[in-house]
């Protein structure tokens, strides 16, 4: 499996700026941590370091105003680094969707909420002027995807391929902005993509892509506790994520935020008891084995 590396001085400008990003933000005085817990919340990379830190840090302050509940913001560099430091049980809140097969379930994570946005689909996309037309032409050709822990982007495509016989290199970029980055400038002829994520790259960036292959419509993300967080914490995270775009302060952040990474003003928080995701954990059924 290759990885390519950065594509621009502009885009390591960015990255050198966001890799600050990488250390755990969680200090604090001590006499402060001393009077009240604090978690670490570690959304999936969705997009660069830097949007991703733009869209959350705001969201992460209010909800720890709001729920009283101190909230700090811990992302790696890319998608499986943030997964990692999950299943390490380095941080108590999360909005991922990596913790649905049977392996995963075991550790206890508990669905409170999910953001309210239109269904995603996993798809094999290529440039609108592209002479591919159908995934069969992809046999023997690299395919980049944001990462290995990507579930819409990577095991939902690549389980298409590999049920089809199609023996399409893997090639893997960090994040949904970085295989996207690499698919319009020509260095690799196809992405594995989130549909929502690919929409919003293509309205930033101005480009267009053709669609050649797409999955069954799947719920965004959801946000998560550990097991060991205190049913009272988790109460009031939760409230507070879903009474977000009630509160006038909350909605004025979320649709400031949202520009961001291309969300519409009503991608806002519900509450969700976790039956949305029964499809993830059915696909793991039926999964090829390296992707379970």
């Amino acid at each position: 499996m290759k990885t390519y590396p950065a594509f621009s001085a502009a885009k390591r400008m960015v990255f050198k700026l966001a890799l600050s990003l990488t250390l755990p933000l969680c200090w604090m005085p001590a006499a402060q941590a001393a009077e009240e817990p604090v978690y670490r919340f570690s959304p999936v990379n969705q997009a660069s370091i830097a949007l991703s830190a733009d869209y959350w840090n705001p969201i992460v302050a209010y909800v720890s105003e709001k729920s009283g509940v101190k909230l700090v913001l811990k992302i790696g560099r890319t998608s499986a680094d943030t997964t990692a430091y999950v299943l390490a049980q380095e941080v108590e809140f999360v909005f991922s969707n990596h913790l649905f097969s049977p392996e995963r379930d075991k550790l206890g994570w508990k669905v409170f909420g999910r953001r309210l946005t239109p269904p995603i689909q996993g798809q094999l996309i290529v440039p609108a002027d592209s002479a591919i037309t159908d995934i069969s032409q992809l046999g023997g050709k690299d395919v980049v995807y944001p990462g290995p822990e990507a579930f819409v982007s990577y095991k939902v495509p690549y389980a298409q391929l590999l049920n089809q016989k199609i023996d399409a290199k893997v090639v893997f970029a960090g994040n949904t902005d970085g295989a996207l980055a690499q698919l319009f400038s020509g260095r690799v002829p196809a992405a594995g993509v989130n549909s929502q994520l690919a929409e919003n790259y293509a309205r930033r960036e101005g480009k267009k892509f053709r669609v050649l292959w797409s999955s069954e419509p799947l719920h965004d993300l959801a946000l998560m506790a550990a097991a060991k967080v205190p049913d009272k914490d988790v109460q009031a995270v939760a409230k507070a994520f879903a009474g977000m775009h009630k509160d006038p302060k909350g909605q004025a952040i979320l649709q400031e935020v949202s520009k961001h990474i291309g969300l519409t003003q009503e991608a806002y928080f519900i509450s969700s008891d976790g039956s949305e995701y029964a499809p993830y954990r059915k696909f793991y059924q039926t999964a090829p084995a390296q992707l379970r």
